[in-house]
This record gives structure tokens, C-alpha cells and sequence, in this order.
């Protein structure tokens, strides 16, 4: 049997969640990134708002998860020597935590780093020999 799970004996708290992931790139791209002259525009911006956009429609993805007015969503996207790093931090006051909102956004987040890069990280025979995205988790989550 499948079903949402009853939340409703449970206090309202304010309850924070940071994820982080990474994506990994090539020198070309990662070069591209930090001068901005990605075809599509600036992946860095359009990524982080991906994140937020996904996290905000986290219910609508994953099919249990409660719809949870969220407080904030920051995603913060860093530029380092073989990728793109992604640390979301999300914050609600509800009966339910919203680390997969969290973990929603950086995957999210990520994947708009891809799709954005996509034509600068292909081999010659349209592959992706070293592009990954990796290492996505839940640094912490708190209750107060």
C-alpha cells in the first residue's frame, strides 16, 4: 500500500536543510563558465534559479512529499578547478523536514549546469567520457 504519511500529530518547527552535490567538468568548460561565454547564457544565474524553481516543486516531483510553504531557498554555486559545486540550504516552518526539497534543488541546480555546457563537454562521438554529477547528499539537518 501507498500512501502519504498522516503528519498531522506532529509540531510545526522551523526546520533548515543544507545538500550539496557537484558536477564534474572539463578545463574548456570550466574556462567558459567563469568568462561567460556559454551559448546559453550565464550558468551560473540560470542554474541557481533552476534550484530554487525545482525546490519550490519538490511535491511535484517526488509524489509522497508534502507540499511545505518554504521560507527560503539559497543555492549557492561554487567554481572550482574540475567542476561546479552546488550547496542549497532550505528553510520552513512545518511538521515535516525539508531535506528533500534540499536535495531537490542541488540536483536540479547541477542539472541545468549540464544541459547549459552540454555542447562543450561531448567527445567527438557525442559522448560524455568525464562529465558526472556526484556526491550528492544531506550535510545537515536541523530542528528548532
Amino acid at each position: 500500500m501507498t500512501k502519504m504519511v498522516d503528519i498531522s500529530g506532529k509540531d510545526t518547527v522551523t526546520r533548515t536543510a543544507v545538500a550539496e552535490g557537484k558536477i564534474l567538468l572539463s578545463e574548456r568548460t570550466i574556462g567558459a563558465v567563469k568568462k561567460k561565454t556559454v551559448k546559453k547564457g550565464d550558468v551560473l544565474t540560470v542554474s541557481q534559479v533552476a534550484g530554487i524553481q525545482a525546490a519550490k516543486d519538490t511535491a511535484n516531483i517526488l509524489p509522497l512529499c508534502h507540499q511545505i510553504p518554504l521560507f527560503s531557498v539559497d543555492i549557492v554555486l561554487k567554481v572550482q578547478k574540475d567542476g561546479i559545486v552546488a550547496r542549497t540550504t532550505v528553510v520552513a516552518d512545518y511538521r515535516t523536514g525539508v531535506e528533500m526539497e534540499a536535495l531537490v534543488g542541488t540536483a536540479t541546480a547541477l542539472l541545468s549546469v549540464w544541459d547549459m555546457v552540454k555542447y562543450l563537454e561531448k567527445d567527438k562521438e557525442g559522448q560524455y567520457p568525464s562529465t558526472r554529477i556526484s556526491d550528492i547528499r544531506v550535510l545537515r539537518k536541523i530542528k528548532s
